[in-house]
Parts: structure tokens; sequence; C-alpha cells
């Protein structure tokens, strides 16, 4: 899909709903941009998860931030970038590609890194990590009843090193990451389920009614 189609159909989600959905994409920094774009027009960031087949797309939904700030911003874009999305500017991008402008690189970095750290956490839970030992457990039960007990404990010692290998590495990219967010002024809190999540100052986690309003 064109740079133009996309943001055009994000214009419409903008133009007639408070919740809009971008995505699924298969790389977290063009939904990072997109999301970026969405911004301007008055949006906030709200979460990101894993989307499709076996979970290779990211889905980002943001929300309209109804501060004052982001009514100016949103007016500021729309008489700034008239034709964005019919092969106009589009704001804090280059013509024609989603690739951030220099202003705009830092702004998209971090949403890389809160979509990235709340795409990882989906990975993370305990119920997505039981169903990943769970299969371990499955292979080296078929293994013991094909009559291959030095396979079962072989492939049963592989694959739980590599889940656990896989579970670590997790922990620590998402590590890096908070570390990030929390030097650029992002707040940690705790969401109702307790995902740990990054939010800009002053903002609150969605809500039903104003999920913004500081």
């Amino acid at each position: 899909m064109s740079v133009d189609s996309q943001i055009s159909g994000m214009l419409r989600q903008i133009a007639r709903q408070d919740v809009i959905e971008i995505g699924p994409e298969q790389t977290v920094g063009r939904v990072a941009a997109l999301a970026h774009v969405a911004e301007q027009y008055g949006f906030a960031y709200g979460e990101a998860r894993r989307a499709g087949h076996k979970k290779a797309l990211v889905l980002v939904r943001m929300y309209r931030d109804p501060s004052p700030e982001a009514r100016v911003r949103e007016s500021a874009t729309l008489a700034a970038h008239p034709q964005a999305g019919h092969g106009g500017t589009v704001p804090g991008m280059r013509q024609g590609a989603l690739k951030p402008l220099p202003e705009a690189q830092e702004a998209v970095a971090r949403l890389k890194d809160r979509i990235m750290y709340d795409a990882m956490a989906q990975a993370a839970d305990k119920r997505q990590q039981a169903i990943a030992w769970g299969y371990c457990a499955v292979l080296v039960l078929v293994l013991l009843i094909a009559g291959m007990p030095l396979g079962a404990l072989f492939g049963g010692a592989a694959l739980a090193v590599f889940l656990g290998g896989a579970f670590r590495l997790g922990t620590v990219r998402r590590q890096r990451i908070a570390r990030r967010l929390t030097d650029a002024g992002f707040v940690p809190v705790r969401d109702e389920v307790g995902r740990q999540r990054f939010l800009a100052p002053g903002q609150q986690l969605p809500g039903h009614a104003n999920p913004f309003a500081s």
C-alpha cells in the first residue's frame, strides 16, 4: 500500500472516530511513523499488540487527546498540510515516504520504543509463556509415545534451553527500552491487569470518557 493511501485511510478514521487503529504492520518503525503523524492531528498513543499470523504484525491503537494543546496542534497541522494523503506534505515526514524529518526523529524513536515495549510485553506474559512451555511438554510426550526416549530427552532439553534464552533475551531488551523511556521523561505505571506501561508526563492510561486528561 502506498504512503498516500495509508495516510488517507488514517485521516478518514481521524475525521470520524475518537479511537483509531494503525496497522497491522510488519515493521515497528513504519507503524511508529504513522503514529507520530496521528499525534499531529490531535491523537495520542494508547497501546500496541501483536496481530496476524504467528503474531508477526504490530497493531497500534491511538486515542483522541481532548487537551487544548492537542486541538491547537490539530488545527495547525490541518492548515499546514491541507493535501496530506493526496500527494501533499505529511507532518514530520519526508514527502512521499514514511521517513521522519530530522526534527521528528527523536519523537518517532520514542514512539517506537513504547510500541516495542508494549508488544514485547504480550509475548512475555504468563499465559504466553505457559503456552510455550506446554508445547515443549507435548513434544517430549509425543517422542516418548513414539518410542524415542533419547529424542525426547535431547529434543525437550534443546527446546527448553531455546525458550529460556528467548524469554531472557526479551526481558533484557525490555529493560533497555525501559531505561531509554525513563531517561526521556516517560513515567512507568501499571495498567488494570498489572502490565508496566510508559506514559508521557501528565498523560493517564486510556479510560472511557477522557483518556488523556491530566
